[in-house]
């Protein structure tokens, strides 16, 4: 959780000048302070506070038609409060990556910090993990150096890595299309140095059969790779490295 103790208190920011904040596509409208709004998210100081080069004040209003109510209602509850309400389900986690998201594009750390602990105690306290549909959100509205991309995806590393009954089929599936989370999750399970080596597989000390009846048990249960229904032999498909033609030889 963010450390509040540096902040100024709550009573020094609520001056008289207000500002208009009009959320979603209903244009909901709020009313906030503007020092303490402009004291929490630099974003909005860009946005509300005087131009020297204009010496004029530059908006007293701002709309954010793509947000949503729900989380903008959980924002103005944290802007006076510094509290985000616990999850308590499944369900709740989806306005707080919101309000998480808003925290990054509104240049907030002390709430990204705060629902990201929020986001952790939950996974945490009723032992479960991220689902599939929460991480590729997160994915697809974040950059790479997200904090939040990071606790979920050292979350799922780790759910990934502990399972005993293998790979789930739609972990399996969105990991062939997300290169960045297979390659993130990668990466973290290369750090984990407290795993024994002895007790990694390493398929160079053993027989290539081992994987080759894998997959090929593999390709009966789905069908062959690119729909192709050609017979398997030896593992290998008629075409491809099965079919005779040298590496790197040209399919006509």
């Amino acid at each position: 959780m963010a450390d509040h103790s540096q902040e100024r208190p709550l009573h020094e920011l609520l001056s008289r000048d207000m500002v208009d904040i009009y959320v979603g596509p209903e244009n909901t409208h709020w009313i906030l302070h503007e020092k303490l709004l402009c004291y929490r998210s630099r974003f909005f100081r860009k946005i509300f506070y005087y131009d020297n080069k204009t010496a004029k004040y530059k908006n007293h209003t701002y709309g954010v038609p793509e947000e949503e109510d729900g989380p903008f209602r959980l924002f103005v509850g944290w802007l006076y409060s510094e509290q985000v309400p616990p999850a308590r389900h499944e369900e709740d986690l989806a306005w707080l990556f919101d309000l998480y998201l808003m925290g990054e594009k509104w240049e907030i750390k002390s709430l990204q910090l705060d629902v990201l602990e929020a986001v952790r105690q939950y996974y945490h306290d009723n032992d479960t993990w991220p689902e599939l549909r929460r991480v590729q959100y997160i994915y697809a509205n974040t950059a790479p150096e997200s904090p939040m991309r990071e606790l979920l995806m050292q979350c799922v590393a780790r759910m990934l890595v502990l399972r005993e009954d293998g790979l789930p089929a739609h972990w399996e599936k969105a990991l062939r299309h997300n290169g960045p989370l297979a390659v993130d999750i990668i990466l973290c399970v290369q750090k984990w140095h407290a795993l024994e080596a002895d007790r990694v597989p390493d398929v160079r000390e053993e027989s290539v059969m081992s994987f080759v009846d894998e997959l090929e048990h593999r390709a009966e249960v789905i069908g062959c790779p690119f729909g192709h229904e050609e017979k398997l032999v030896h593992g290998a498909t008629t075409r491809g490295w099965g079919s005779g033609r040298r590496v790197g030889e040209r399919e006509n």
